[in-house]
């Protein structure tokens, strides 16, 4: 049966691996595409190793919490596609699981715990062999407060913890959706660094025409007061209008309901990771070269 480009392409949305890897799967199998993925998924442990440099930068975030506990793990995929699969999606839940009953710190020790009768690593490796791509558990965030603890995912993409002295958890669950929504770089207004301030009153003061900077000092001073104001309210939970009541400030609804946020954290899935931006049509074409 011919190897066609199509046959190499259906086989690699399939099974996540490498063009070259699938294209040999199907030459080995005399083009059956089923026998083709049998193969991959047989041969896969083995290459397990050799996928571990190839970037991993999409993927999901899960969460788990009971009580004041929380925590998101964030795992890697190389594709959109295989961070769908239901292998993986298992595999990502039973981690966020284990994070929680665990108690572990960091992701170096949540390697070692157990999921299922093997170690987390173990079953990550494992994993590769089914999905035919690099899987990485890159980063656990959590919180372990007396205090209203909430987490949110948005999308499996976008997670937020978030940490509320008074209210409620429906109050804490609403600050969280709001952090996923808006990205505060900051809580409240102290928390912005002086030397962000003093370049934003630098850039506005450049912005400002001749005659506005021959204006009294005070007068001055209150134009780029107000304007500073602004940017601080900007980039700052508290400061920012209230997603689920845009008619108030975070900083207003949580005045309502006694409350304070003592800390936040947002990851969002890949950040931070250069992607290598390929030509799928053009590694199809090359594969059926080879």
């Amino acid at each position: 049966m011919e190897i066609t480009a199509g046959l190499v392409k259906e086989l690699r949305e399939r099974s996540g691996a490498g063009m070259m890897e699938c294209k040999k799967a199907l030459s080995v199998n005399a083009g059956d595409i089923d026998a083709a993925m049998e193969y991959l998924r047989k041969t896969g442990m083995a290459k397990a190793d050799k996928k571990a440099d190839r970037v991993a930068a999409e993927g999901r975030i899960e969460m788990a919490s009971e009580g004041g506990k929380a925590v998101l793990v964030e795992i890697n995929s190389e594709t959109d596609f295989v961070a769908k699969d239901e292998n993986f999606l298992s595999f990502t839940q039973a981690v966020a699981n284990a994070a929680l009953k665990s108690g572990v710190a960091d992701v170096e020790a949540l390697k070692s715990v157990a999921i299922n009768g093997a170690s987390v690593e173990e079953t990550r490796a494992a994993l590769i062999a089914k999905v035919g791509e690099n899987v990485q558990v890159r980063r656990m965030i959590k919180i372990d407060s007396a205090n209203n603890v909430a987490a949110y995912i948005h999308g499996g993409r976008i997670g937020v913890l978030v940490e509320v002295k008074g209210g409620d958890m429906d109050l804490a669950r609403g600050i969280a959706m709001h952090i996923a929504a808006m990205n505060p770089p900051y809580n409240k207004a102290a928390d912005v660094p002086a030397d962000f301030v003093a370049k934003e009153k630098e850039i506005e003061m450049a912005k400002m025409t001749d005659k506005d900077k021959a204006k009294p000092a005070e007068i001055l001073e209150k134009i780029i007061g107000g304007k500073i104001a602004k940017i601080v309210n900007e980039v700052t939970l508290y400061g920012q209008p209230y997603v689920l009541n845009t008619d108030l400030s975070v900083e207003a609804a949580l005045k309502a309901a006694g409350a304070d946020v003592i800390g936040f954290q947002r990851i969002a899935v890949g950040e931070g990771i250069e992607k290598v931006v390929e030509d799928y049509a053009a590694e199809v074409a090359k594969a059926m070269q080879v």
